[in-house]
């Protein structure tokens, strides 16, 4: 779809948007011409331009007006069914991606060829890179942006970010290794082939500790690129007494030394990461 008619279309969602009185068929139609270019990766949510990501709100309120204007119904794929109102992705072996029942795929998320999908979850306006594992009972939420060659282990939440869509959603880079039953919410930024040990948890107020020195540096909302997190705890003190309070450690980083699966396994032998 060409750049002019892109600006029709989101010029008619802002509009719809902020308007609950405008729902005409244009508007209608807008947001289904918007879905499908997100469905077929012809836009993205987030995308990277000259080093910095940036948001685009117009496609999360796309989303937003689609979860409005679509009707519930009964859809039956194979031996499932379901009741929603928006139908799951199809034609996945002409767009080279594998799903493993009962592994889903919402319509509007795009999922580049090679990726393959557990029985996991990938939502409406998520992006999965090229070559990417979403593993058994992992989920990828709405806007979510996952680079090429990532792994999400087993039991990561990834979560999505819709309101306010001018947020940043949460986005993974390229070569990044999320270990098992990680939880990385709230628009946070995983840098290219930064690893994540089991169990991480991080938000936009995490504490990442940077413990390499002999002074601590406290980062947060993103993991730079190359580096090993690991789940960590630091006390604060309350008016009841001190408790341990959940963070994140940034132990090292990965080496350029080796190539990227060989400095992965070295990583994990190193720091003896749970995964």
């Amino acid at each position: 779809m060409s750049d002019i008619n892109q600006q029709e279309l989101e010029e008619t969602i802002t509009k719809a948007y902020t308007d609950s009185s405008y729902r005409d068929d244009m508007v209608k139609d807008a947001v289904a011409a918007t879905i499908g270019l997100l469905d077929r990766g012809e836009c993205r949510v987030a995308e990277k331009i000259d080093g910095t990501w940036l948001t685009h709100a117009w496609l999360k309120q796309a989303i937003l007006l689609y979860f409005e204007l679509a009707q519930m119904e009964v859809i039956e794929m194979g031996p499932f069914v379901f009741h929603d109102k928006i139908p799951l992705k199809r034609d996945l072996k002409a767009q080279g991606v594998r799903v493993v029942p009962p592994g889903t795929i919402r319509y509007g998320a795009h999922v580049e060829k090679g990726a393959v999908v557990m029985p996991g979850y990938v939502n409406i306006g998520a992006y999965v890179g090229a070559g990417s594992m979403v593993d058994t009972w992992a989920t990828v939420g709405s806007c979510a942006q996952i680079g090429s060659g990532v792994h999400l282990s087993g039991g990561v939440g990834i979560g999505g970010v819709l309101e306010p869509p001018q947020a940043a959603p949460v986005i993974v880079e390229d070569g990044a290794f999320i270990g098992s039953r990680c939880i990385v919410v709230e628009g946070v930024h995983i840098g290219q082939e930064a690893v994540l040990g089991a169990g991480v948890t991080l938000t936009a107020s995490t504490p990442i500790i940077d413990v390499r020195g002999s002074e601590e540096k406290v980062l947060k909302g993103a993991v730079p690129p190359r580096c090993v997190v690991v789940p960590g705890t630091r006390v604060k003190e309350f008016p009841a007494g001190a408790y341990n309070m959940p963070c994140a450690l940034l132990i090292g980083e990965r080496q350029a030394s080796t190539d990227k699966k060989t400095s992965l396994n070295d990583v994990l032998r190193t720091f003896a990461l749970q995964v």
